[in-house]
């Protein structure tokens, strides 16, 4: 039996004690407690101890969810985000954390001014330049942030990565960097903040804190294995 309570208090924890190595504050670290493939009723276990930000990562599953569950909860939108999909997800997700691509970006831009939305966004950055994962080259993102500060309904707020799995945290590291170095020169080149950094997993966060995560999205540590969706079957 998985004993979420306990199981979120755990992740707590290693953020703060994360944090602190790097002379940081718990507090400039937001848990997103990524609820993907586990029912409401589970997610309610979490909202019990005291976890009110959650991640999802389809947006059919977290419209089905999110109408179960109390207003007062935060969402954060964490997969590839699919073109006939904006549409809905906007009204759902306060932040989305996985804009991949200046094309997606007109495109919530443009629904966004068809229904009167102000998206919170984060661009994604492929930071091991793997064929498999979505999000921006470093250069290309270089080259078209320009473009993407002219969208004026996108509020873009930070950066995401997801590094290449790994065995050891530490193999992380380097990737955490590249992506706050980017994130440093990118506000130094265009005179801007981007103050969140959505960087860490189950398998890595603690090292994503230390090297200055702001939002680090962790499932499998809170809710233990993801479920198999009926679709997977």
């Amino acid at each position: 039996m998985i004993n979420i309570e306990a199981n979120l208090n755990r992740v707590r924890n290693e953020i703060a004690q994360a944090a602190q190595v790097s002379g940081r504050n718990m507090t400039d670290v937001e848990l997103v407690a990524v609820a993907k493939t586990h029912p409401a009723e589970i997610v309610r276990e979490a909202i019990g101890a005291g976890q009110v930000v959650f991640g999802e990562s389809k947006v059919q599953e977290a419209r089905a969810k999110i109408q179960l569950l109390p207003s007062n909860l935060r969402w954060h939108f964490i997969g590839h985000l699919q073109k006939n999909k904006i549409r809905h997800a906007l009204p759902l997700f306060e932040l989305i954390h996985s804009v991949d691509s200046l094309n997606l970006a007109q495109a919530i831009d443009r629904i966004a001014h068809e229904d009167g939305l102000h998206p919170r966004i984060l661009l994604e950055v492929n930071v091991a330049g793997e064929g498999s994962k979505f999000g921006f080259k470093a250069a290309t993102l270089q080259a078209e942030l320009e473009s993407l500060l002219t969208l004026s309904r996108l509020s873009i707020e930070g950066l995401m990565c997801i590094p290449p799995l790994a065995e050891e945290a530490e193999a992380s590291r380097r990737y955490f960097v590249e992506l706050r170095e980017l994130r440093d020169a990118l506000e130094k080149q265009f005179q801007m903040k981007l103050p969140q950094l959505s960087m860490g997993m189950t398998n890595d966060y603690s090292v994503a804190v230390e090297e200055g995560a702001t939002l680090v999205r962790v499932g499998t540590a809170i809710f233990g294995e993801r479920r198999r969706r009926k679709t997977d079957l």
